[in-house]
C-alpha cells in the first residue's frame, strides 16, 4: 500500500570564556545552583559553577570546571566527586568505558582520599564510590542500580538537601525498565522533583530532570511547563535547547520542537567552532535528527532534505564513534523514506557496515523493510540475517537494544511472509512487533522509531482488506505517538 501524505584527558579540556557563550552576544547564563561544600570559600563560586554545568549534562564543560577546582584545591573532596560523575556522561547511556571509566574511577578515589568532609558530603561520596566500585568486573548498569540505593539512603538521611534529593531522584529515572508501563520510578522522581521545581524555578538540574522525568506521552503534559522554561533558565548551554524537544515530540508540538533544536544545533555549533574541533559535536547530530523527524510530520520536505544532507556532508564527529551522533546519521536518510513509503529507495541505502549496533539496526531494518515491500524477499532476508546477528551480539551486554532489534526482526518478518503468501504468519509476526514495541519505552537518543510497528501492523492489515483493524491500529499508533503524520494520513485516506 502506498498511503498519500496530507499534510577524554583530565587535563587539557578548554573551556569557554563567558563572553564565548551564547554567541558571544551576552554573559554566559547556566541557571542558579546553590550548594554549600566544605572546600575552601575561594572555590564555591566556581564549585557552583560547575554544578550548573553538570546539570545541564555540558561533560566537556563540567569537567573542565571540575578539574580546575580540583588542581586548585585537591582537598576538596566535592570537587573530585563532580569530576567523577562528570565522566560517567549521560546516566541514559550505557555508561563509560576505556579512558572515560578510568578517569571517573580515578576522580572517585581521589573524593574518598579526601579526610574531614561532612556527613552529607561522605554520602555523596559513598554514592560516587559505590558507582565506580568493581569497575572492571561488574557491568556498568548493576553498578548504577547500587549508586541508586545509596542516594535512596542519602535522601532519607538528609530529606531538606535539595541537591540529594535531584540526584535520586534522577537515578530513578535513569534506572527504570524501559518495559514498566506503569512508570513507577519516573512517578516517584516527578513527585521529588516538581515541588523543589516550584521553589527552585531557576535551578537548571530541576527544569531538565523534570522533563526526563516526564519523557513518554503518557506523562508529558507533567513536563511540559518545565520544559517551555529550561531553555530560558540556561541559554547559553546546548542540551538545555534541545531538552524541551523530548516533550514536544511527545505531545506532537512539531514547532516548537524544530525551534528548540535549530537554537540547540546553532549553540553547539557555535561551541565546536571555539573549541577549534573538526566538523561538528554528537550534540549536534542529535538536534538534527529531531528537527529533521519534526520537519517530517509537517509536510516540510525539502527542510528535512537540508538538514539530513547537512548531516551527512559532514566528516568529522567529537567524539568519533558517538552513538548519539552514528544512531542520526542512520535514522535521518531512513526517516526521509520510510515515512513517505519511498521503499525501493530504502532498499538501496548504502550499507553501514561500522559504527555502533543501534545505527546499523536502523540502516538494516529501513533496507530490509524497503526491501520486503517492494518485492525484494532475498535482500530482506538478508537484512533480517543482518539484524539477528545484531541481536544476538547485544543480548547479554545491552539487553534494552537487543529487544529493539528483535522488534524489528519481526516487523520486516512480517512483510518477508505476507510476499510469501503466509498471511496468517505476517499479521502475527506484525501484531507480535506492536505489541512488544508498545511495551518498551524508546531511548532517549531517538525522537521516534523510523516508523513505529503499530503503525506498519495497520499498513498490513490494510494491505490484507482488514480496514476497520488497520484504522484501529492508526489510531493507536497516534494514542502512543500524537501528531504523527504518517497514521494522520492514513485515517483520512478513503
Amino acid at each position: 500500500m502506498n498511503i498519500p501524505f496530507v499534510l577524554a584527558a583530565l587535563v587539557a579540556v578548554p573551556s569557554l570564556s563567558a563572553q564565548d557563550h551564547d554567541h558571544g552576544q551576552r554573559p554566559e547564563q547556566l541557571g542558579r545552583v546553590t550548594f554549600p561544600t566544605s572546600c575552601a570559600q575561594t572555590v564555591q563560586p566556581r564549585f557552583e559553577r560547575a554544578m550548573a554545568l553538570l546539570h545541564s549534562f555540558w561533560w566537556e564543560e563540567s569537567r573542565a570546571a571540575f578539574t580546575e577546582i580540583a588542581t586548585a584545591e585537591p582537598r576538596c573532596a566535592m570537587a573530585w566527586w563532580g569530576l567523577a560523575l562528570a565522566w560517567w556522561d549521560n546516566p541514559f547511556a550505557p555508561g563509560p568505558a576505556g579512558a572515560s571509566l578510568a578517569q571517573g574511577a580515578e576522580a572517585a578515589q581521589r573524593a574518598a582520599a579526601v579526610r574531614g568532609v561532612t556527613g552529607l558530603e561522605r554520602g555523596y561520596v559513598r554514592a560516587v564510590t559505590t558507582l565506580y566500585r568493581d569497575h572492571a568486573t561488574t557491568p556498568n548498569a548493576a553498578r548504577l542500580r547500587a549508586y541508586s540505593d545509596v542516594l535512596a539512603a542519602l535522601h532519607q538521611a538528609f530529606p531538606d538537601e535539595t541537591e540529594a534529593a535531584i540526584y535520586y531522584a534522577l537515578s530513578l529515572v535513569a534506572t527504570a525498565s524501559p518495559t514498566d508501563t506503569t512508570f513507577t520510578r519516573q512517578r516517584q522522581a516527578h513527585a521529588i522533583l516538581e515541588p523543589l521545581f516550584l521553589a527552585q524555578p531557576d535551578h537548571p538540574g530541576l527544569a531538565h530532570y523534570v522533563i526526563h522525568a516526564n519523557d513518554s506521552p503518557y506523562l508529558a503534559e507533567q513536563g511540559l511547563r518545565a520544559a517551555r522554561a529550561y531553555a530560558e533558565i540556561a541559554p547559553s548551554v546546548p542540551h538545555a535547547q534541545h531538552m524541551p524537544s523530548h516533550i514536544f515530540i511527545r505531545l506532537g508540538h512539531w514547532q516548537e520542537n524544530i525551534e528548540a533544536n535549530r537554537r540547540s544545533y546553532e549553540a553547539g555549533a557555535t561551541y565546536a567552532r571555539a573549541q577549534g574541533w573538526q566538523g561538528l559535536g554528537a550534540h549536534e547530530f542529535h538536534a538534527m535528527d529531531y528537527m529533521v523527524y519534526g520537519y517530517l510530520q509537517l509536510g516540510q520536505d525539502s527542510a528535512a532534505r537540508h538538514w539530513t544532507d547537512h548531516a551527512l556532508s559532514v566528516t568529522h564527529v567529537t567524539p568519533a564513534g558517538s552513538l548519539v551522533a552514528e544512531y542520526a546519521r542512520a535514522a535521518m536518510p531512513a526517516r526521509m523514506l520510510l515515512e513517505r513509503d519511498r521503499w525501493r529507495e530504502a532498499a538501496a541505502l548504502p550499507v553501514l557496515a561500522q559504527g555502533p549496533a543501534p545505527a546499523r539496526m536502523v540502516n538494516l531494518f529501513a533496507r530490509g523493510l524497503g526491501a520486503a515491500r517492494s518485492g525484494d524477499v532475498a535482500a530482506a532476508q538478508q537484512a533480517i540475517t543482518g539484524l539477528n546477528t545484531i541481536q544476538q551480539a547485544l543480548a547479554a551486554s545491552d539487553p534494552y537494544w537487543a529487544r529493539v532489534a528483535g522488534i524489528k526482526v519481526e516487523a520486516v518478518t512480517a512483510w518477508v511472509l505476507l510476499a510469501q503468501g503466509d498471511t496468517a504468519g505476517a499479521l502475527a509476526a506484525a501484531r507480535s512487533a506492536a505489541d512488544t514495541e508498545d511495551v518498551t519505552e524508546k531511548h532517549p537518543v531517538t525522537p521516534g522509531e523510523v516508523l513505529p510497528a503499530r503503525e506498519l501492523y495497520g499498513d498490513l492489515l490494510f494491505a490484507t482488506g482488514r480496514v476497520a483493524e488497520a484504522r484501529e491500529a492508526w489510531q493507536a499508533t497516534l494514542t502512543r505517538e500524537p501528531g504523527r503524520a504518517r497514521s494522520i494520513a492514513a485515517l483520512n485516506s478513503p
